[in-house]
Parts: structure tokens; C-alpha cells; sequence
């Protein structure tokens, strides 16, 4: 679907059909600012190529798990509407859920670096 010459509406009903509802930023950049309707398409495919390594479903999963980690509520709702489509098993959803929690908290802990250099650093000055 990334033909640059599709219509907007075509582009929006292809999305539809993927996720089973469109997300309401598209629906209101579809008037607003079709470009960019036409480039997210684009970028979909750059990102996702219909003969890509993955499988639909490994690739919703991920997308999914990346818009959790990354509070993309907009992105997580889709996600779940496309897994719902595409009848991705509730233990394989809670699985992607459980890799993003695991990464935002590795996350903390990366970030938390500093903090330990400070407490060691206390821990040695006091032995």
C-alpha cells in the first residue's frame, strides 16, 4: 500500500482493514495533512517490507512492546486493535508486555549508574 498515487481514503480503509480501527490521529491528519498520511504508509513499509524477515505477528508484537516501553499510548492502542485482528494469543501479548516492563526497568537501572559510582564511593570512604 505504498503506492504514492492511493487515495487517502484507500490508505485509511487499508488501515482499517490491518488494525481493525484507524487511529484518531490519522483519521484527523487524513484532512488535515494527507502528506503525511501518505508518508506514514511509507514508513510502514520501509520499516515492515511486506517480504520482510519477520512475520506479521512477531513484527505487531514488537511494535507493540516498543510503544509500551516507550508510553506511545496512541501506538499501543493500535497495536492491540492489530494483535486483536490478527488473533495474537493473550500469553504471546503478555509476553511483549513483560519485555517492555523488563526493558524500562533495565532502563532505571542503567540510568541509576551514577547513583551507585556515589553510594560505592560512600561505601569505600567509610571502610
Amino acid at each position: 500500500m505504498s503506492d504514492s498515487t492511493a487515495t487517502i481514503e484507500t490508505l485509511v480503509a487499508g488501515m482499517r482493514a490491518g488494525m481493525g480501527e484507524v487511529p484518531s490521529a490519522i483519521e484527523k491528519a487524513a484532512s488535515a495533512d494527507p502528506a503525511m498520511v501518505h508518508e506514514q504508509v511509507r514508513s510502514s513499509g520501509w520499516a515492515m517490507p511486506p517480504d520482510g524477515s519477520l512475520d506479521a505477528a512477531t513484527r505487531t508484537l514488537i511494535y507493540l512492546a516498543v510503544a509500551l516501553a516507550t508510553s506511545n499510548h496512541a501506538c499501543t492502542r493500535a497495536m492491540v486493535n492489530k494483535a486483536r485482528v490478527q488473533n495474537i494469543a493473550s500469553d504471546a501479548l503478555l509476553e511483549a508486555f513483560h519485555i517492555a516492563r523488563f526493558a524500562t526497568a533495565t532502563q532505571t537501572l542503567g540510568n541509576a549508574e551514577p547513583l551507585f559510582d556515589l553510594v560505592n564511593e560512600r561505601m569505600t570512604a567509610g571502610a
